[in-house]
């Protein structure tokens, strides 16, 4: 069996097979303390880790925001976003997210599991969504969310020396995310950390 399609059988058996439930507010630590706490309760969203099928291997799809938005503008981010009233649950969200940022049909992806919530320190509970992808057409950028779309190999994700510590102060605090740099594109913060959480579920199988 190919390497990659062995991680995809261990992903399938390592992933939550259903949404979790959402934990309590009072239960949550975010990935960085914010100066103020929140006074209100987090926004519900959802992220799509696309593993995409191409001939040389799976790649993992990543986004470039938009420079002019007013969150986390040109940052690196998987597709997704706020779950809406009218999504059936968070991997209704995530479909929704892929096809109005970067184009990606729906028929296209397969769900096969979800990971745990990821409770980040702009009060966004975030619950990763994991879909292999065998693209019917290129994805196409969205110019009012997304600058560019690119692939990182699964297997450059999957390797432990392809992440490094990014460093940002915020309010006179240091605060530390995982980092990855490809082909000119800088994941880190949330996106990495992410990232690196579903690369400890992939291998973690494997370690057995």
């Amino acid at each position: 069996m190919p390497f990659d399609d062995s991680i995809i059988d261990r992903l399938s058996s390592r992933l939550l097979l259903l949404p979790p439930a959402l934990p309590a507010a009072d239960t949550l630590t975010p990935d960085w303390a914010p100066s103020q706490p929140f006074d209100r309760p987090p926004v519900v969203a959802a992220v799509l880790i696309a593993l995409v099928r191409r001939p040389e291997g799976f790649t993992v799809l990543y986004t470039e925001r938009a420079p002019d938005l007013r969150a986390h503008s040109g940052q690196v981010a998987f597709p997704g976003g706020k779950v809406d009233a009218s999504d059936d649950d968070v991997a209704d969200a995530a479909l929704r997210e892929a096809y109005e940022e970067v184009g990606m049909v729906r028929s296209d992806a397969q769900v096969v599991g979800f990971m745990p919530t990821y409770f980040t320190g702009s009060n966004y509970l975030i619950t990763p969504v994991v879909a292999i992808v065998e693209p019917s057409g290129p994805f196409v950028p969205n110019p009012g969310e997304v600058h560019s779309v690119f692939e990182v190999p699964l297997q450059r994700i999957l390797e432990p020396e392809s992440y490094g510590e990014f460093r940002i102060k915020r309010d006179g605090r240091e605060h530390r995310t995982w980092q990855i740099d490809h082909d000119g594109h800088r994941i880190w913060g949330i996106t990495a950390n992410i990232t690196r959480q579903f690369r400890d579920i992939a291998m973690s199988e494997l370690a057995r």
